[in-house]
């Protein structure tokens, strides 16, 4: 289990619900006693929550948080409030409204990560409203959810792969922007870590070298961020975490987002890649840069000091 949020083994829907109602009721409200009682709760566990706050005490918990909350210690409560695969949904379309170029890359980081499928024909409107050109060709394929969920590698395609790759972009004139989509976009894990090996045998050179010669801008970068996910994803998010953090100022949704996304599935894994990327935990890089209930549960979601 490499989860920093797994849940409580004895648990009562009816008492964490009416532990929230006291740290919100009345005057003033208790931060503490709602960190410690959400991030405690794995994502089922504060759905019935929810469900008995509202049949038991007839409010609606996610109003009252809004309502006793504010600015960025809202929103990861808030998140944590709301099943994954609909908060991922919620991201993505927030960031489709949002400027172009800090949405492009947010997109694609949940669609690398998700490929979410069930979403896919809503997604894919909404992506084709707001992106343009190849780059909206990329999304589309991920958003559709096309990609092979197998481990099987054909070595005979898998060469296929590697001299096609190669002979759409560093063997020709300009660059096969479709040839690397089709490939890169549906074929499985295992098969194209094979691809990448083959490729590098063929090219002298990493794939990831290639896409940052042979293509620039949104498509580059989601490609990139393909490449990544599938060789290191907790390696990718320790990258997203850091580039969050690092220098002045703070990028507050890509921090939450991978925070609250991860929690629940290999932020240990995450944590230990960060450290062994940049020298630094996690932990001490969140102490440094939030503050204040913001600080207190992103720490509680990174569940250590190592």
């Amino acid at each position: 289990m490499f989860a920093t949020v797994k849940g409580v083994s004895t648990f009562s829907a009816e008492q964490e619900a009416q532990a929230l109602r006291k740290a919100m009721k009345g005057f003033g409200t208790d931060e503490d006693a709602i960190i410690e009682t959400l991030t405690k709760l794995n994502v089922s566990q504060r759905q019935q929550v929810l469900i008995t706050y509202k049949s038991t005490i007839g409010r609606d918990l996610i109003d009252d948080l809004k309502s006793e909350l504010s600015g960025n210690f809202e929103r990861v409560i808030v998140g944590l409030m709301t099943p994954t695969t609909m908060y991922d949904v919620h991201e993505l379309r927030r960031a489709l409204k949002e400027v172009l170029w800090f949405c492009e890359l947010l997109v694609t980081d949940l669609l690398c990560v998700c490929a979410l499928a069930e979403y896919g024909s809503t997604l894919e409107d909404d992506i084709v409203s707001d992106t343009s050109s190849v780059f909206r060709r990329v999304l589309v394929s991920l958003a559709t959810g096309n990609r092979d969920e197998g481990t099987f590698v054909d070595e005979a395609l898998a060469q296929q792969d590697a001299q096609c790759l190669y002979e759409a972009g560093e063997k020709k004139w300009g660059t096969d922007e479709v040839q690397f989509m089709s490939i890169l976009c549906t074929r499985n894990r295992c098969h194209l870590l094979r691809v990448f090996d083959v490729y590098r045998g063929i090219a002298n050179k990493d794939i990831t070298e290639s896409i940052k010669s042979e293509m620039s801008g949104d498509l580059e970068d989601a490609l990139l961020a393909v490449v990544k996910c599938l060789r290191n994803k907790p390696a990718y998010f320790a990258e997203r975490l850091y580039k969050s953090m690092k220098g002045l100022g703070t990028d507050d949704s890509t921090l939450i987002r991978v925070m609250v996304s991860r929690s629940e599935i290999d932020m240990l894994y995450i944590r230990r890649e960060f450290l062994a990327m940049y020298g630094k935990s996690l932990h001490s890089f969140i102490k440094g840069d939030c503050s204040g209930d913001y600080r207190k549960v992103l720490l509680r979601l990174c569940g250590g000091e190592d």
